[in-house]
Order: C-alpha cells, then sequence, then structure tokens
C-alpha cells in the first residue's frame, strides 16, 4: 500500500506540475502560452524575460516528470521547490496566503509535497528501482535537497530587477497577472 500510494502522489503531483510547465511554455491546458509568460516575468523584474520564463517552465517540466516516473530520488522535488519558492517570492506572497486572491496556497502545497518526496524514496514503483538504481534515502539529504530548492529560489529573487511603483501592475484585477487586461486573463500560479 506504501508503494502505491507513492506512486500515485507521484504520478498527479507530476503530471500537475508538468503541466504546469507546459501552460507557459507552450500555452497548452488553457495556460498564457510563452509570449504572456515572459511578460509576466518581465513585470516581476526578471531579465531576460523571455528567458526566464522558458527556464521556469522547463523547470516544472523537468521536475514533474522526473517525480512522476520516480527518477532521479530528490532532484525532481528539488527543482519543483526552486520554482515554487521562487513564484511565490516574486508573486504570491503580497496577496496573502489563499490561491482564490492569488496567495502562496498552492505554493505551500507543492512545496510540502516535495519535501515529502525529498526525505522518502520514490518506491518500488518508480524508474529509480526498475533500473536498479534505487538510492538508500536518507531524510537528512531530503532536507538538503529541499534546502537547495530554497537556496536556488533566494538566487533567483536577488536576481530580479525591481521597477518603480509605477511600472508594477497596481493589482492582478486591473492589469491581470499576465501583464493583460485582467478580462482576458484567468488566474493562476504563476
Amino acid at each position: 500500500m506504501h508503494d502505491a500510494a507513492l506512486l500515485l502522489a507521484r504520478g498527479v503531483l507530476g503530471a500537475s506540475i508538468a503541466g504546469h510547465g507546459a501552460q507557459k511554455l507552450f500555452g497548452w491546458f488553457g495556460g498564457p502560452g510563452p509570449e504572456n509568460a515572459g511578460k509576466l516575468f518581465g513585470s516581476l523584474g526578471f531579465q531576460p524575460p523571455d528567458q526566464m520564463a522558458r527556464l521556469a517552465s522547463l523547470t516544472e517540466i523537468a521536475a514533474g516528470l522526473l517525480i512522476a516516473s520516480g527518477a532521479g530520488g530528490p532532484i525532481g522535488p528539488m527543482l519543483l521547490t526552486s520554482v515554487m519558492a521562487t513564484a511565490a517570492g516574486s508573486f504570491h506572497l503580497k496577496n496573502g496566503y489563499w490561491a482564490a486572491n492569488q496567495g502562496y496556497e498552492l505554493n505551500v502545497m507543492y512545496g510540502l509535497l516535495a519535501l515529502l518526496l525529498a526525505v522518502e524514496d520514490h518506491g518500488r514503483y518508480s524508474l529509480d528501482e526498475i533500473v536498479g538504481i534505487r538510492p538508500k534515502t536518507h531524510p537528512g539529504f531530503g532536507w538538503l535537497a529541499f534546502a537547495g530548492g530554497v537556496g536556488a529560489a533566494l538566487f533567483m529573487l536577488s536576481r530580479r530587477e525591481m521597477q518603480t511603483p509605477q511600472e508594477q501592475p497596481a493589482s492582478p484585477t486591473e492589469v491581470g497577472t499576465l501583464g493583460e487586461p485582467a478580462e482576458n486573463i484567468t488566474p493562476a500560479t504563476q
């Protein structure tokens, strides 16, 4: 039952975060696509915005595929932690906790699931197990990977070029989450 539960959790989490990245990179699943994602990243101070949006999207897709397949031990959870902490710190934190207000609720949930998978191995039903490289996971190594993801996010946040208040979107309802009029954009976690 333990391994089946890990498989189910990894599958749902991995598919969700890979799909989240595909929304930005390809515009799939009703997502903003690369142009609007680049605009959002630019409005958040990430330079060059188009490249940073692609990097975030590819990181989400890679994290999702690693987690869903059970490959790479805590690498996928570390990547997931890095993008969720960056999203929370650059956009969602100012909106409070609840996702209904574009807050960081979902970032926290994704991050906690990433932490659980980082300190736990992927189970018997994983690619690591199938190819015989299932690592003996020590919880301390998972915590280290989680901290690495947070550290990567802090680095990314420190590299942003902050804009003056008149250049920043006043609120999600006035400008929208992706630099477009709010009526043209559905809320997203970033």
